[in-house]
């Protein structure tokens, strides 16, 4: 079995290789060269309804509309944070290659004018609350980059990388919106220009914080760390769920927001020593194993409704159980749910689909969120089983 994901891995390597790791993205509608021109693109209505049309649709507008495909810094943060498990267990050079590559792009698109290293989206994005412009920088994205420069540093301990991961905590302490609760705990927000509450994006922030700290010992770091993380596990419920977030319409409860903050909980555990919130993170992953995925091994969306089937759940609970250390207990649930994702949503071009409906499959390619978080799992899967 793990020679079939081995070669289903380097079909996906040779696709996004093809594709120079540039591509489309759910919620790029706004890009459109045809959108821009019309006369109602300021309309917060119009750019809410042309993106879900663009997300929600079985066809592809994006070339009719002219979306180009473009570099996603997220993106390109998953696929660095590959390439450092890849290079890990082959020493090919290929990999050390594209993780140069991939580090220089990222350093040319960084958002500027914060408080330190930062990143966002190549578009812009409506969000129901909010709008953010392309490159607002987002602790979501932040996080993962710097994760991935960490991730570099520990390989070839250039320092540069280190002190890109340090400056992005400057960015999280510096720039995003915090809310406070009454015991001085406090969320933190998603961007600097909301106050959304969040609990796997704090969590992200908490995670990185404590990352950094681990190699600087900076007090600040950790005890900011320590009370996101204490605000966000004060919203799990008792069954061990997290909902997304504290607006009305933040309510669900889906598959790959709770394998964030579970991996988030282990990493603050690991980076910061206390041990605190191991109920929490026991609780949340007996729930997340045992709600989010059928007997058939098709990774449910929500934990009431198995649709839309995402890419990216699959791809998540792998790198859960990695980041927990629980992959030899969970080793026929991770094969299973591959298997079923493999038969059907990979397509013979060796791409992962994006979603699979009740009523249909949308087969478009998208870079970030299909393709670099399943070569980012798959990634992780065969260094964790140790293929060579």
């Amino acid at each position: 079995m793990s020679l079939f994901f081995q070669d289903v891995f380097y079909n996906l390597e040779k696709y996004c290789e093809s594709e120079s790791f540039k591509g489309w993205d759910p919620y790029d509608g706004l890009n459109s060269k045809v959108f821009i021109s019309l006369p109602f693109k300021n309309s917060r209505i119009m750019r809410l309804i042309w993106i879900q049309l663009f997300k929600r649709s079985p066809i592809n507008l994006r070339r009719i509309f002219l979306v180009p495909k473009e570099y996603n810094a997220k993106g390109l943060g998953l696929f660095l944070a590959s390439e450092c498990k890849n290079y890990s267990r082959t020493k090919s050079d290929k990999y050390n290659k594209r993780i140069n590559l991939f580090v220089e792009e990222l350093k040319k698109l960084r958002s500027n004018g914060y408080s330190g290293s930062c990143w966002g989206y190549n578009f812009d994005w409506q969000a129901r609350v909010f709008f953010q412009p392309k490159e607002t920088p987002t602790v979501v994205a932040t996080s993962f980059i710097a994760n991935a420069f960490l991730d570099v540093y520990d390989l070839f301990h250039e320092q540069e990388m280190l002190e890109e991961a340090r400056s992005a905590c400057n960015f999280i302490l510096r720039d995003l919106n915090r809310t406070y609760d009454d015991d001085g705990t406090f969320c933190f927000s998603y961007s600097p220009l909301d106050k959304s509450q969040v609990y796997n994006a704090s969590l992200l922030g908490s995670k990185l914080l404590a990352r950094v700290y681990s190699y600087t010992r900076e007090e600040e770091l950790i005890d900011v760390a320590c009370k996101s993380v204490e605000y966000c596990v004060k919203a799990q419920q008792s069954n061990g769920a997290w909902s997304y977030g504290t607006l009305p319409f933040h309510k669900w409860i889906d598959n790959f927001h709770t394998g964030y903050n579970l991996e988030c909980l282990s990493d603050y555990e690991l980076f910061s020593g206390d041990k605190r919130f191991r109920k929490h993170l026991e609780a949340g992953f007996n729930y997340y194993k045992n709600t989010f995925f059928t007997n058939e091994g098709i990774p449910k969306y929500y934990n009431n409704n198995i649709y839309p089937v995402d890419i990216h759940a699959t791809a998540q609970l792998v790198l859960t159980v990695s980041k927990l250390g629980v992959y030899e207990e969970n080793k026929d649930l991770v094969e299973k749910v591959l298997k079923w994702t493999i038969e059907n949503m990979l397509d013979d071009k060796g791409y992962f689909y994006y979603q699979k409906k009740n009523t249909f499959t949308s087969k478009i390619s998208y870079m970030r969120w299909a393709q670099a978080w399943m070569y980012y799992a798959l990634s992780v899967y065969l260094y964790d089983i140790n293929i060579k």
